[in-house]
């Protein structure tokens, strides 16, 4: 991996975040399902790696290729398992996920119970979960998911189990943790035409509905709004458009964390159960903000593109952060100066984005390895960066930011 140099310093200027990958996702996924003629709207180029694999794969469906190669994007995966089960793609030959980086090693054995009795097989290597072959035709009925392990699981489960030719419940067998990101499912759902009925423990799905062709915008994304959000917060004169106040999007909590944070209390204690993206980012505001935060609930960051806990702690100490692991969490004592120093992504887009806004904040800035991993979710971010004022040694951005070059 490439080193880039951010240097210290304050941006200025108006910044439009990229579409939602989680909308985006949806989106895709339900009017590649739908009838009639529709569009999916705001998915601005470049396109980041993880919408480029939703797209390729909702199109191999289309045309019953037998190969699904989800790159590294743990959303397209988990989204489209019941999707191929469901639709029928899988109902006449196998239908084989393939993935690369850390995603073969991302877990998805929670299927195999939820869909046992269901018609469905799914086969995968002996010390690994991809390539996955997926084998049958999902049957209508009652399904049993895990609510504490990935929201994705039951957002698969809600955007299939509609194309059955019956009814299905799903009961939750334990609290259901991003809990926003399963809103987001069941309102782009709605929008295309297809209903799901909440119930004290879990859903009520109907069978036999048609998703319908809409005209969609994909929202402006609050994950990847919040890198900018900290900028500002630590000084920088930034403006940030395009942002739906009353949108449904989990990360919109960085408005009110931020808030927080400026009033000045000695101790904070944020859960993050419901936020886990926004973990490293939070933790360097964390880092910024003189007070004692704590980060709790965050066991699911471990099964993220990196062990989020273990890189956002390394991470942060390396440019000169106190952080620590507790538990599930992270303790920050905040408010010291950050020296800067060497760190890498662990090919992981958010810690790359994470020090690069700490960066702003240290005296020597952050040598930063690994920085093409922000392809994956925000491939415009180092241009974005360099015009809103920063300096970034070992960048040339050439023609195309989708095609930057890492000397």
């Amino acid at each position: 991996m490439a080193d880039v140099l951010i240097h210290p310093g304050h941006l200025q200027g108006t910044v439009v975040p990229p579409p939602s990958k989680s909308d985006a996702h949806r989106a895709l996924i339900a009017a590649g399902l739908a009838r009639g003629d529709g569009h999916v709207t705001g998915l601005s180029e470049p396109v980041s790696e993880d919408i480029q694999a939703t797209r390729r794969c909702m199109k191999a469906l289309q045309e019953h290729t037998e190969y699904l190669d989800c790159g590294e994007s743990g959303t397209t995966l988990r989204l489209l398992i019941p999707v191929a089960a469901a639709s029928g793609a899988a109902k006449t030959r196998p239908v084989v996920f393939r993935g690369s980086g850390r995603l073969p090693h991302r877990p998805l054995a929670e299927y195999e119970s939820i869909f046992a009795g269901h018609g469905v097989s799914l086969s995968f290597p002996d010390d690994v979960y991809l390539p996955l072959t997926v084998q049958g035709q999902l049957t209508p009925g009652v399904f049993k998911v895990p609510g504490h392990i990935s929201s994705q699981y039951l957002s698969g489960l809600l955007l299939a189990l509609p194309l059955l030719d019956g009814d299905s419940v799903i009961q939750l067998t334990s609290p259901l943790e991003s809990a926003p990101y399963v809103d987001m499912t069941l309102e782009t759902m709605r929008r295309f035409g297809v209903l799901a009925d909440k119930t004290p423990d879990g859903f009520c799905i109907a069978g036999n509905q048609q998703y319908t062709a809409c005209n969609y915008a994909v929202e402006k994304d609050y994950s990847q709004a919040a890198f900018w959000l900290v900028a500002r917060y630590a000084g920088s004169d930034l403006k940030v458009n395009g942002l739906d106040r009353h949108s449904v999007q989990g990360d919109q909590a960085i408005l009110n964390l931020l808030e927080d944070f400026e009033e000045s209390r000695d101790h904070y204690v944020i859960d993050v159960s419901q936020i886990p993206d926004l973990v490293p980012i939070l933790a360097v505001a964390a880092a910024l903000t003189p007070a004692t935060t704590e980060l709790v609930n965050g066991a699911r960051l471990r099964l993220k593109e990196s062990d989020r806990l273990m890189t956002t702690c390394e991470a942060l100490s390396a440019i000169g952060a106190t952080i620590r692991i507790v538990g599930d969490g992270l303790v920050i004592g905040g408010g010291k100066p950050l020296d800067g120093g060497t760190a890498q992504s662990y090919n992981d887009h958010r810690i790359a984005m994470a020090l690069s806004i700490a960066a702003l904040s240290t005296r020597q800035g952050v040598r930063l390895s690994g920085a093409e991993a922000v392809r994956k979710s925000y491939p415009d971010f180092f241009r974005e960066l360099k015009r809103l004022g920063g300096e970034i040694d070992g960048l040339d951005l050439g023609q195309s930011s989708e095609n930057f070059d890492l000397w």
